[in-house]
């Protein structure tokens, strides 16, 4: 059980809220449906990213958006401004709580009742807990099963963490926080060290969010339909435990890039980290070279997610 309660959150309201929202990213939100949350690069006038995040459609006329690690609230604004749209743009009193693991459902439903099996992956429903109404989706950050639950009363919420924790004993429920190896492992992107202003959708794997043949009118498409990547977010796998000494990456003498995020996964028994390469520089190179603390490790450049049946990577038992 996750307090998530620091995740920002960002209603867009009003008639203008559905063209604000195409306007932040370069997904085509045309068929978006209510009640259903999506995955949302958002970019601005060059293509770069602002954030990412999950949108959420509450109906019609209202739109969330549930981010994380860099202002959005204000580039919203910002946006509603300067487009003349009627939409009202504000953060509301609305602290998210993940509950995420394999028994996550069975938690649930103690507290929620048995209605919560029913609730479909990304979907986002109203559920009653101690007469309070309020948002539970199924979606989370980590590739476990799991919910959020968009509490929106903060006496409510103290309640509902002490409740989860009370009915969860026997399922050895515990306060849980992100997971850095199990994020690393499934390819869960994270803003400021994977990716960052100076970066776009293609650089980091995220090309199938980029609607670049619709005629949606998004802020970032013009550009990135003129963009050719000159660096890419790679997976590295060394077989060696040992600590990175610096973020550096080399394919013989020459520099290739910088690890972003790494950590060392007792489930593969690998070493696994984000490089960002430099496409030029990369010129096809398949292996490169880290500083450790034991000299330099040799290791196997892959695509994200990684896929360690490709790699013949079994998890330990």
């Amino acid at each position: 059980v996750w307090d998530v309660s620091c995740e920002k959150q960002v209603t867009l309201m009003g008639p203008g809220a559905n063209q604000l929202a195409q306007y932040m990213t370069p997904r085509d939100l045309t068929h978006a449906k209510v009640g259903r949350c999506y995955y949302l690069p958002m970019c601005d006038d060059n293509g770069r990213m602002i954030s990412d995040g999950v949108g959420i459609k509450i109906n019609d006329r209202h739109w969330r958006l549930s981010v994380a690690d860099s202002d959005v609230l204000l580039w919203a604004k910002g946006l509603a401004v300067g487009f003349g749209l009627d939409v009202e743009v504000r953060e509301p009193e609305i602290f998210p709580l993940a509950v995420q693991g394999p028994k996550a459902e069975e938690l649930m439903c103690r507290v929620f009742g048995d209605e919560i099996k029913d609730l479909g992956f990304f979907a986002i429903a109203p559920f009653v807990y101690n007469g309070q109404r309020m948002k539970v989706a199924r979606s989370g950050w980590s590739k476990q099963t799991g919910f959020e639950v968009f509490v929106n009363n903060a006496e409510i919420g103290t309640q509902l963490w002490d409740e989860l924790f009370a009915k969860g004993q026997d399922l050895d429920v515990r306060a849980g926080c992100p997971n850095l190896i199990e994020r690393i492992e499934s390819g869960l992107l994270s803003f400021g060290n994977d990716m960052g202003h100076d970066t776009t959708p293609f650089e980091i794997g995220l090309d199938k969010y980029v609607a670049l043949d619709s005629g949606v009118k998004s802020l970032s498409l013009p550009a990135l339909r003129e963009h050719t990547p000159t660096k890419k977010l790679m997976g590295l796998v060394l077989e060696y435990h040992r600590n990175v000494s610096d973020l550096n990456v080399f394919v013989g003498d020459q520099k290739i890039g910088d690890i972003r995020s790494q950590a060392y996964s007792p489930k593969y028994m690998r070493r696994l980290a984000f490089v960002m390469c430099d496409l030029a520089a990369l010129n096809g190179a398949t292996t490169a070279e880290i500083n450790t603390d034991q000299g330099k490790a040799t290791g196997t450049l892959t695509s994200l997610p990684f896929d360690f049946d490709a790699l013949g990577l079994a998890a330990c038992r």
